[in-house]
C-alpha cells in the first residue's frame, strides 16, 4: 500500500502527482485555475481566494518566524494572481506546553506583516492538542483579495523572464537554523510581504503575462509548472540567476542546486519584451527587488519545457524537484 512520505510535501514531482491524482481529481471545478489563488467573477471584477498551512521547522529562523511566514505567504499568493489582498483568516493548532511568550511574538509578527499590505485579519480559530500531538504550533490561513484587472496569462515567444532577487535564501537560512548539519552561515530568510513591489510592477507595465512567487521546489519547479501549464519553452541563462555567495557555498558543500531551494520573498515575472525595463525599474526601486534581473526568455510556444543554458554554452532540460530535499521548509 502506497503511503504519504515527507517528499510528498516538498513541492516537487511527488507533490505534483499527489495534488493532481487525489485533490484535483476529486475537487476540480470551473473555478480551479493555473494560479496560486482561485479566481472567480463577481459583479465588478474578480475575487481571488487562497488557503495555506504552515509547519516550518524551526518555528523561529533568521529573518522571520512561522507567523511572519504565514501572512507573507498568503498575501504573496494573492498578489501574484493580480489581486489586491484585502483580508485573511487564521487558525492555530497549538501543542500543550507551548510558551505563551513565543505565541505572543508569533501573533505580533503576523499583525506587523499584515499592516505592510493593508490586510485585515478578520477571523480565526484556536485548537490545543495534547503534548506530543504536534510540533509546537501549526498555522492555517485563508486569504481574500479583489482583482481589478486580470493578468492576460497569454505568454508569447520573445517574452522576458525576470526574477526579483537572489534564490535559495530561505532554504539555506532554515536549514542552518536546524543545526543538524553543522552549517554555519549568516544568510537570512527572504521571507517578506511582496504586495507593494508587485503593485509597483503592475502600475509600471500593461503586459505582465503572469507572476509566480517561489516557494517549495524553488525557481526551477515554479517555471517547469508554468511551461507545462501554458505549453511554452523557456530558456534560462544560468549565469544571470542571482545567487548569494554564501548560498552558493552552502549548496556546493551540501550538494544542492540553488534553483531548487525554497524562497519566501521572490517573484518570477513573465512580461512582454517591451515592458522589461519598466518592470525592472519599478521593482528595483523597492528593497525587496533591488537585485532583480532578467534571467531568461520564452523561446517558443506549443511545447512545455524548461531549459538551462550553462556558462559552457551547453543546454540541459530542467524538471520538477524529484525526491526529498528539505521537508517542512514553510
Amino acid at each position: 500500500m502506497e503511503r504519504i512520505t515527507l517528499a510528498h510535501g516538498d513541492g516537487g514531482e511527488l507533490a505534483h502527482q499527489l495534488i493532481q491524482q487525489v485533490f484535483v481529481a476529486h475537487f476540480h471545478n470551473d473555478v480551479y485555475a493555473k494560479f496560486d489563488s482561485a479566481l472567480f467573477p463577481i459583479e465588478k471584477g474578480q475575487i481571488a481566494m487562497t488557503t495555506d498551512s504552515f509547519v516550518v521547522k524551526p518555528i523561529f529562523f533568521p529573518g522571520g518566524n512561522i507567523g511572519k511566514l504565514s501572512v507573507a505567504g498568503t498575501v504573496n499568493d494573492l498578489a501574484v494572481s493580480g489581486a489586491i489582498p484585502k483580508m485573511m483568516t487564521c487558525s492555530f493548532i497549538i501543542e500543550e506546553g507551548f510558551p505563551l511568550d513565543d505565541l505572543t511574538q508569533i501573533v505580533h509578527s503576523m499583525a506587523e506583516e499584515a499592516k505592510k499590505a493593508n490586510v485585515r485579519i478578520i477571523a480565526g480559530d484556536t485548537k490545543v492538542v495534547e503534548r506530543g500531538s504536534a510540533d509546537g504550533i501549526y498555522i492555517n490561513t485563508t486569504g481574500l483579495g479583489v482583482v481589478p484587472q486580470p493578468l492576460t496569462a497569454s505568454i508569447q515567444e520573445g517574452d522576458s523572464v525576470i526574477i526579483s532577487g537572489s534564490v535559495g535564501d530561505h532554504g539555506i537560512a532554515v536549514l542552518a537554523a536546524r543545526g543538524g548539519l553543522g552549517l554555519m552561515t549568516n544568510v537570512e530568510s527572504d521571507c517578506a510581504t511582496l504586495y507593494p513591489m508587485i503593485s509597483a510592477a503592475m502600475e509600471s507595465a500593461k503586459d505582465i503575462r503572469i507572476m509566480r512567487d517561489l516557494t517549495r521546489g524553488g525557481l526551477a519547479t515554479a517555471l517547469v509548472e508554468i511551461c507545462e501549464d501554458f505549453q511554452v519553452t523557456i530558456e534560462l541563462e544560468e549565469e544571470a540567476i542571482p545567487v548569494k555567495r554564501e548560498v552558493q557555498g552552502a549548496c556546493e558543500l551540501l550538494g544542492f542546486e540553488p534553483i531548487y531551494l525554497a524562497n519566501e520573498g521572490k517573484v518570477i515575472f513573465i512580461v512582454a519584451k517591451k515592458e522589461e525595463q519598466n518592470v525592472l525599474d519599478a521593482i528595483r526601486s523597492l528593497p525587496e527587488g533591488k537585485d532583480a534581473a532578467v534571467i531568461g526568455t520564452v523561446r517558443s510556444t506549443g511545447k512545455g519545457q524548461l531549459l538551462l543554458r550553462t556558462p559552457l554554452g551547453t543546454t540541459r532540460r530542467l524538471y520538477r524537484l524529484s525526491g526529498l530535499l528539505l521537508p517542512r521548509i514553510c
